[in-house]
């Protein structure tokens, strides 16, 4: 699997960003697919994801309200509508893809990352 993301660049707080995830290889293997970030200093932390069959989503606390992810089976790619934009929403955000693999008594994961894509919230 390969994620290629776009999207990003420099916003003055309150505004708005779009960000896109396009996958590619084996997408039909894929469990779920999310956005995560790091700023400098810090752990990444998730900031939403969403599951390939039910689309149930889930978000970070210091983003809900303000994000929203979404996805499009057919082309393969998510995205992330971040609004009201804050300083503290800098950082680099990464797309991620998770394929589940069940066996008879444990579940092993596989993670694939985009390159990154800086988003930078001016004051």
């Amino acid at each position: 699997v390969q994620l290629v993301e776009s999207g990003g660049g420099l916003v003055q707080a309150g505004g708005s960003l779009r960000l896109s995830c396009a996958a590619s290889g084996d997408t039909f293997t894929i469990s779920s697919m999310g956005w995560y970030r790091q700023a400098p200093g810090k752990q990444r932390e998730l900031v939403a994801d969403i599951t390939s069959g039910d689309g149930d989503t889930n978000y970070g606390d210091s983003v809900k309200g303000r994000f929203t992810i979404s996805r499009d089976n057919a082309e393969n790619t998510m995205y992330l509508q971040m609004n009201s934009l804050k300083p503290e929403d800098t950082a680099v955000y990464y797309c991620n893809a998770r394929i589940a693999r069940y066996y008879s008594d444990y579940r092993a994961d596989t993670n694939y990352w985009g390159q990154g894509t800086q988003v930078t919230v001016s004051s």
